[in-house]
């Protein structure tokens, strides 16, 4: 007897091996018709997979998490079947499953352009109608080698070339079209009807720019029509609040093709920087970090000994002086181990704390490049503890409170915690991975917060907490970080003289809470759409007059909250004054302040807010306090 063990905890006997689409349609026809795939002992299967021996089984339906996957690799060989058909000769190549979808590359006579697209989306629906079975096969490689090379599919035979000659390859086919494909896959075409063909673009075959240029179709696919119109409404969303465009409009920053990847700050752009740089500050001046400095460049020889040879030296940057190589700092923290190890220090001296604006280059490549979200040149607030094994909890939790109310300042209320563990290569032994693991689980408990783990995706030298943020529009940014290095402080000589007079390696605490200030303020214009908090925004307010008899008054106003410390500007041109109010409202300001000869008599100001409230008048010294309540409350 075959024993198949439900997540429920039932149990569910066959005397002969059986499929998963015969156990679903076991447990009702409601389940076999919602059934898209499997999971057997944890591997995803085609509900056509048989299973010959006791097993756990969950049915994948499009509640399960994986259903998302399956759906959207089926929907990628529903394109190529497509477009195959309306371009017969096109070959297939690679078409995987991507964040929110799937692209496939094509290699055809003449480039693919956005005019293709809705007669190949229309050719996927006619698919989708015809209902076609999803079927599975196997072929030994060299068969399928030539199974393809005979249909013209020469990229799909020298993509199982470069597989080894003893594997067997499994084949997916649908009508008339078959693809090479580790799968699964769902059963039948008409699973697939939530999707819509994106945009078109030209991808290297093999990434490789001396290869011929391919034709990529990027699309999106869902589970049901509702997920998809909030998704594509999301994509709307973010195109009005892209920070390129919005850093156009309101002046703050340029990248140009001299400097790519490094950022043109405008003086209004530079502004914002200098709010997050300076709350910031305090965060690191109220918990106990003192502020350092450590030099751009660094020989080369201090990156062989941390590590970030090995494993970092393609995203480095590098120059010579006098036959020396040197490396412009990718990372901060080998120079903060330097400041640690000059002088001794003692373990009641532990933990020490270092923070530092540092200035940061990693040669990104250029197609990456993703105005300042994505740079090659980018300042963190980096910062490092030095601490026993003993402190690593006290210390991890405190810096958890304190990263969750810095979010909640800047406007983010929906944050993630994700435990990000050893990669592949890395530094040191299993039993110390083991150790910094356990230690960042600890604390995560002590601090009571429920999180999720990304085995493979720690730093090559430890585990690391990951903070994700979700923004106004649904999108999840990653952005501060929490990571536990039992290697470094040794690799690199750092050393403290423990309770016992021995000299022991600290453990090394790597933080950052808001990430690249670049990127933050990359995500901060878009999750705000460019309306900043009156705390954080460029210019907080405009004064502008009704007439030229308030010029006068305008400026006054205007310089006394300048001296108070507001980012105060004033509009004194020949306008009408309704123009000048929609103009600054448009540029997002958070308070614009109009004066007429009634407001100048009485020494006051007529205060608006940029979505239109009429707040009514008050005398400068009520408006500055308006202001530095709304900064105090931070």
């Amino acid at each position: 007897m075959i024993n198949i063990t439900l997540p429920d905890g039932s149990r569910r006997e066959f005397d002969q091996p059986v499929s998963v689409a015969d156990i679903a349609a076991s447990i009702g026809p409601g389940l076999a018709k919602a059934a898209l795939a499997g999971k057997v002992d944890g591997d995803l299967v085609d509900t056509s997979f048989r299973i010959d021996h006791d097993a756990a089984l969950e049915i994948v339906t499009d509640k399960h998490p994986d259903a998302l996957d399956v759906l959207r690799h089926s929907t990628a060989h529903l394109l190529a079947q497509a477009v195959q058909r309306l371009h017969p000769g096109a070959q297939v190549t690679i078409g995987p499953v991507i964040d929110n979808g799937f692209y496939y590359d094509f290699a055809y006579e003449r480039p693919f352009t956005p005019e293709d697209l809705p007669a190949i989306e229309a050719e996927m629906q006619k698919i989708v109608k015809e209902a076609h079975p999803v079927s599975r096969s196997v072929k030994a490689r060299d068969e399928a080698t030539k199974f393809f090379r005979d249909m013209g599919e020469e990229y799909k035979a020298q993509i199982i070339e470069a597989i080894p000659a003893d594997q067997e390859l499994s084949l997916y086919s649908q009508g008339e079209f078959t693809d090479l494909c580790r799968g699964p896959h769902v059963p039948s075409t008409d699973k697939l009807r939530s999707f819509k063909l994106m945009k078109v673009a030209g991808a290297y075959w093999r990434g490789d720019h001396n290869n011929q240029m391919l034709s990529r179709i990027y699309g999106t696919a869902w589970l049901n029509d509702k997920d998809l119109k909030a998704y594509l409404h999301m994509l709307e969303e973010a195109e009005k609040r892209d920070h390129r465009r919005i850093g156009r409009q309101q002046d703050l920053f340029h990248i140009q093709e001299e400097a790519p990847g490094l950022v043109f700050w405008h003086p209004k752009g530079w502004s914002v920087w200098q709010v997050v740089e300076q709350y910031m500050r305090k965060v690191y001046q109220r918990t106990g970090y003192g502020e350092v400095r450590c030099p751009q460049i660094l020989d080369v020889s201090l990156w062989k000994q941390s590590g970030h040879w090995d494993n970092y030296q393609d995203n480095m940057f590098f120059t010579e002086s006098e036959k020396r190589t040197y490396a412009l700092k990718p990372m901060n923290c080998p120079g903060h181990v330097q400041v640690f190890k000059q002088g001794l220090h003692s373990y009641r001296d532990l933990p020490i704390r270092y923070g530092e604006f540092g200035a940061c280059h990693r040669n990104e490549p250029s197609g990456a490049l993703h105005g300042i979200l994505r740079v090659r040149g980018f300042t963190q607030d980096d910062g490092h503890v030095f601490c026993t094994e003993d402190q690593i909890e006290a210390e991890v939790t405190a810096f958890h409170a304190q990263a969750m109310q810095v979010y909640a300042d800047f406007g983010f209320n929906d944050v993630q915690v994700k435990l990000a563990l050893r990669p592949e290569p890395r530094l040191g032994d299993d039993a110390t991975w083991d150790k910094a693991e356990d230690a960042l689980r600890g604390a995560l408990r002590a601090a009571g917060v429920e999180w999720e783990e990304l085995p493979g995706e720690g730093a090559f030298y430890g585990p690391k907490i990951e903070y994700h943020l979700r923004d106004a529009i649904g999108r999840t940014w990653q952005l501060g970080t929490m990571q536990v290095d039992f290697m470094m402080p040794g690799r690199l000589g750092a050393e403290y003289v423990d309770e016992h007079s021995q000299k022991r390696h600290p453990v090394m605490l790597h933080r950052a809470i808001v990430g690249s200030m670049e990127r933050f303020i990359g995500i901060l214009i878009e999750h705000h759409a460019g309306a900043f908090p009156a705390w954080l925004a460029p210019i907080q307010a405009v004064v502008m007059n009704i007439t030229d008899a308030q010029a006068d008054w305008v400026e006054e106003v205007r310089k006394t909250l300048a001296n108070q410390g507001f980012r105060v500007g004033s509009d004194l041109r020949n306008e009408k004054i309704g123009y000048k109010i929609r103009e600054h409202a448009m540029q997002r300001v958070p308070y614009l302040l109009v004066v007429g000869d009634r407001e100048k008599d009485n020494g006051e100001v007529a205060v608006r807010s940029r979505g239109g409230e009429d707040l009514g008048t008050m005398t400068v010294a009520d408006f500055a306090s308006r202001l530095r309540g709304e900064q105090a409350a931070l």
